[in-house]
């Protein structure tokens, strides 16, 4: 796992707390912060997938 993966998922789980308060709250703007948050946590997580994806075939080709 490499740090983008992480810091991703961190990302995802802090939208999630804020959209769960905004929607406890009756807060939309928390809310929409928190879909935002889960969005950039999800591309960034994607983005350390693909890294690893490629380390992992280059290490198989050598």
């Amino acid at each position: 796992m490499n740090k983008d993966q992480v810091k991703g998922v961190a990302e995802k789980v802090k939208g999630k707390v804020n959209e769960q308060v905004g929607k406890a709250t009756d807060n939309p703007a928390r809310e929409l912060k928190g879909d935002l948050q889960q969005g950039a946590g999800q591309a960034r997580k994607d983005i350390g997938d693909m890294k690893e994806a490629v380390k992992d075939d280059a290490s198989r080709r050598h």
